[in-house]
């Protein structure tokens, strides 16, 4: 029998100075992209959309699929994906207590950097969707 995999969709939102939208975790200390876990019956595309709203108060458009990112210590693949905003309002929520923009060559410390990678890819260009391997460690959760 095969491996389970999770699967994980995240947005990649850039704003009108090209600064990248990032949500200060409540469960631990990091940054991330918004996105998160895609639920039974949800397809990727529509798992992003749903999570973007849920962590930051936005209302996205899927643009394009940027990656497939594969977390080999965990089994989790993880869908990124370039989302446009529509509508909403940037606000912090019960998953995330900030939310920000920030240049790509100045994200914070505590960006974790799988994440930073990620955002790396999707601002370098490419015609197709990225194939990666994450070997990147977990980050431990604060206690």
């Amino acid at each position: 029998m095969g491996a389970a995999f999770t699967l994980g969709a995240f947005a990649v939102i850039t704003d009108e100075a090209g600064r990248v939208l990032l949500c200060l975790r409540r469960d631990m200390p990091w940054w991330n992209l918004p996105g998160g876990g895609v639920e039974r019956g949800e397809l990727p595309n529509e798992a992003v959309v749903r999570e973007v709203r849920e962590e930051c108060g936005l209302q996205v458009v899927v643009e394009r699929l940027l990656g497939f990112y594969l977390k080999s210590y965990s089994d989790d693949l993880v869908l990124t994906f370039r989302c446009r905003v529509v509508g909403g309002r940037l606000r912090p929520t019960e998953e995330a207590s900030r939310c920000a923009y920030f240049p790509p060559d100045a994200l914070p410390a505590n960006t974790l950097p799988k994440h930073v990678e990620r955002i790396r890819d999707a601002l370098s260009v490419h015609p197709k969707p990225l194939y990666r391997r994450q070997e990147t460690p977990p980050v431990r959760r604060a206690s």
